[in-house]
């Protein structure tokens, strides 16, 4: 049973030695036995589906060889560049241009111009595309310091022709690996400061007029366009957790956190279904690649769950939503929370913290769910005699969560992140020399180099295009236009603008990856939450929430269409029952908003922009922990219309009111919340127990 992790380019956990055969006959032993008259799907299958719903898993296979080495030689060579520059680095201009330099020259030889172009071999067009881009780095490097000392970032006509140049490569690269939404998304923007000044645009919208100098200028010469903060986090950090992840891969984590999920949860009532959510969530956190993350662990959780009873639009809609919900979960988050940290400069301590209970009511939620429906139907879990035992899981691979513990132990020394994750990259290789099965030789070590260098491209190319919103935003008014209409449609309402915000918010994300759709989302929606004294941390949460379940919410619901496409379920049911699922993280965000001691932080007296928040009292925590968990079961039950036994639809409302009063965060609606669920329950456990049952519902 060796999941691959990430992408299709990256290879799968290596397999266990003789060490481990106990362990690995076990898990064969429940795709046997379990997997009857269910069609798994085969790894063709699992790559048209992951081509179809991720564009970045389209890549060449090179028929020249030694080309292929080429190719690999370069991208060990851009892992160990990140390595060194963590050490010794370089000016910011400088290493972001390299960085987003070699980047692209492997995206051109790397993924071809369209599905149907060859994959053998790299198309004479391709090497134009990777000259181009490679004169215009070349040339802001040999004129670095011209640049930034005599011409003050003020652009000549050569700086205006290479900016053009790059421009165009970094939105055909962009479009190649991550398809077509964040480019067009982007020439939008770049087409506005044209217009701008033109007397048809809105009141709201005019601006004084830019020449294309100040344009491109911006975008190329500065650290506020192509090269701004999102890729310098890119180059600073996110590629080398994407890394690390890449390293903890090819010592095989994946099937750690699927074997450890089957042990611990397989047997349960509805097993596989919350084995799909644990080692989904896990495997999300560690690399945030939701679309990816479905298919790879789909492809083994999807077929159990189907065989134990469960629909295939429900099956489908279960690993997608577990898979989105790790970008929420951390310590990890996807990456994100390191971006997040560096925006709003709040440290990654903090937003660990504040991330945590959130993400557990979200997975409390998805769990809870999974298990009343399978209470509902009678669905049993797996035959633990053929599971794998906790005991053998943690033989075999459990010294692979000691990376884990050795980042979270540096984060919270407060090491600096780049740091930090170098510095456990370097650990894991040690700790993967305790058992054979697990241990990475020279092989295993550059093919991780490698690895994580394909990987990082999507993130580094959606920064980058990003980095054009980015710099048209900070040269226009655009962004403060945008935030002022949410404000004014809000008309003084928090909450009107709340819901203004999430549409924003999801607009904005619809269909691209976590980090962009972050970026984007803190650039464009963020900001309209200052106005009511809303703490930076929260207004950020709020928004990367909501940009983050687009990949789950219809119509444009990636991470679901591929769920679907496993299950063999319909497309858009899957999207409804994963947004279902996903009720609970749609909740939370607005609860924490109205009380933030559920980001476990106290704002009172701080100013709207404060990056250091103390702790709540302990009895607040521990009441928001309570209330916010009993309500998130109630709301489930709700949902599913069962606890111990079937609810009538009146029910059902009643139970609904009563766990949302308990999740929002005050003493009186806790009280009468509390109440109204535990009556609920009682009455619900004491009905089943007589053997009462309430008015069934048809199942959905």
């Amino acid at each position: 049973m060796n999941t691959p992790i990430g992408k299709p380019n990256q290879v799968s956990p290596k397999t266990s030695t003789a060490d481990s055969s106990k362990l690995e006959t076990r898990t064969k032993e429940v795709l046997k036995s379990e997997i009857i008259d269910t069609s798994a799907p085969s790894a063709e299958k699992q790559q048209e589906i992951l081509e179809k719903f991720d564009r970045e898993s389209i890549t060449r296979h090179l028929k020249n060889k030694k080309l292929g080495w080429v190719i690999a030689l370069l991208a060990i060579a851009y892992s160990l560049f990140h390595l060194y520059i963590t050490f010794n680095p370089m000016p910011a201009l400088l290493q972001r241009a390299i960085h987003v330099g070699v980047g692209f020259g492997l995206i051109f030889v790397i993924y071809p111009a369209t599905k149907k172009s060859s994959r053998l071999k790299v198309a004479w067009y391709d090497w134009i595309w990777f000259l181009m881009f490679l004169s215009g780095v070349v040339y802001l490097l040999y004129e670095y310091q011209n640049i930034v000392t005599i011409r003050g970032g003020i652009p000549n006509q050569w700086d205006i022709v290479f900016a053009i140049i790059t421009v165009l490569c970094v939105l055909e690269g962009t479009r190649r690996i991550t398809g077509f939404i964040l480019p067009l998304f982007a020439l939008v923007f770049l087409a506005y400061p044209f217009f701008s000044h033109l007397s048809f645009m809105p009141d709201r919208l005019l601006t004084r007029q830019y020449d294309i100098g100040d344009i491109f200028g911006q975008l190329y010469l500065k650290t506020e366009g192509l090269y701004s903060t999102a890729i310098g986090a890119s180059v600073t950090f996110i590629f080398l957790f994407i890394l690390f992840g890449a390293f903890l891969s090819r010592s095989g984590m994946g099937q750690l956190f699927n074997d450890l999920a089957l042990a611990l949860a397989g047997h349960k009532q509805g097993g596989p279904a919350k084995v799909a959510v644990i080692s989904s969530g896990f495997m999300g956190s560690i690399n945030g690649a939701a679309v990816a993350n479905v298919v790879g662990t789909g492809a083994f959780t999807i077929p159990l769950m189907k065989k134990v009873g469960y629909h295939k639009n429900f099956a489908g809609a279960v690993e997608a939503s577990a898979s989105v919900g790790g970008q929420v979960l951390p310590p990890i988050m996807g990456a994100s929370a390191f971006i997040m940290a560096e925006t709003t400069g709040v440290k990654y301590s903090t937003i660990a913290l504040a991330a945590l209970l959130p993400a557990v009511l979200y997975y409390l939620g998805v769990i809870a769910q999974v298990h009343f429906r399978a209470g509902r139907r009678d669905l049993k879990g797996i035959a633990k005699e053929s599971l794998p035992r906790i005991k053998d899981v943690m033989k075999a691979r459990g010294h692979m969560l000691l990376p884990i513990i050795f980042l979270v132990f540096l984060l919270a020394k407060s090491v600096p992140v780049g740091f930090a994750a170098a510095y456990t990259i370097g650990f894991t290789v040690i700790v993967s020399m305790i058992r054979a099965e697990t241990r990475m030789g020279i092989k295993d070590i550059l093919g991780a180099l490698q690895d994580g260098a394909r990987q990082s491209l999507a993130v580094m190319a959606a920064c980058a295009v990003v980095g054009i919103i980015i710099g048209v935003v900070s040269l226009t008014s655009f962004g403060s236009v945008m935030t002022s209409s949410i404000v004014t449609l809000g008309a003084g309402s928090l909450f009107l603008t709340l819901i203004l915000t999430m549409l924003a918010s999801m607009v904005l994300g619809m269909g691209l990856p976590s980090i962009p759709a972050y970026i984007i989302t803190a650039t464009m929606a963020a900001p309209a939450l200052a106005g009511f004294d809303i703490p930076i941390l929260s207004a950020h949460m709020f928004v990367f929430y909501f940009g983050i379940f687009a990949n789950i919410t219809p119509p444009v619901c990636l991470a679901a269409f591929a769920g679907a496409g496993i299950a063999g379920g319909d497309p858009m049911k899957t999207g409804f029952q994963s947004l279902r699922l996903a009720l609970a993280g749609f909740i939370v965000p607005f609860m924490f908003i109205y009380n933030p001691t559920m980001l476990m932080i106290d704002p009172v007296g701080l100013a709207v922009t404060a990056k250091e928040f103390p702790l709540p009292p302990i009895i607040e925590i521990i009441t928001v922990v309570f209330t916010s968990v009993t309500g998130v079961i109630g709301l489930s039950a709700a949902v599913e219309g069962y606890f111990k036994g079937e609810m009538n639809m009146v029910t059902r409302i009643i139970l609904a009111a009563g766990a949302l009063l308990l999740i929002y965060p005050e003493f009186m609606t806790d009280i009468i919340g509390g109440l109204i669920v535990v009556g609920i329950i009682g009455l619900n456990i004491n009905a089943n127990k007589s053997n009462h049952k309430p008015i069934q519902v048809t199942t959905i």
